[in-house]
């Protein structure tokens, strides 16, 4: 019984609730975002955008830990330990969006040009890497925007 006490507390937690439908509203809308940009590609290759790939708007990264700073802050107050910390967890990931991510891709995308046009030189088969690993600042700022409003929306509609 403890147990599913214990889970009812969690789906119930206006915390988890929001940041948990920040991810899922951030990937539906970037999966809308793929179909409508990419019309030719297979419904598989948009699940898989909605589920496992990185990079691109809005960014799921900046949503939920914008999320989660936005509702603890609401839920436990501003000068709580809980905040501070998902403050500092929520500037980490944003930069990590927008740096370290983000150059990873620039330099997979320059190693990729390079690759290929080695590779048509002499003859060979070149199999590029993965290039959206980041994100842009706008990308970022979207998905820190939605983030925020929907923990504010899940706060007043106190659920």
């Amino acid at each position: 019984m403890a147990v599913a006490s214990a889970f009812h507390s969690l789906i119930t937690n206006t915390i988890f609730l929001s940041t948990v439908s920040s991810l899922c509203f951030t990937q539906i809308t970037k999966m809308v975002l793929y179909l409508v940009s990419h019309k030719n590609k297979s419904s598989r290759e948009a699940i898989e955008t909605a589920i496992w790939r990185t990079g691109g708007m809005p960014s799921s990264h900046s949503a939920v830990v914008c999320a989660l700073t936005t509702s603890t802050g609401l839920s436990e107050g501003i000068s709580s330990n809980l905040f501070v910390f998902c403050l500092i967890f929520t500037m980490v990931v944003l930069r990590d969006a927008l740096g370290v991510r983000r150059a990873a891709g620039l330099q997979a995308k320059a190693l990729n040009t390079l690759g290929k046009m080695t590779a048509d030189k002499i003859g060979l088969e070149f199999q590029s890497v993965k290039e959206i690993q980041g994100h842009t600042p706008l990308e970022v700022l979207v998905g820190a925007v939605l983030g925020i409003a929907i923990a504010i929306g899940f706060y007043l509609l106190d659920i």
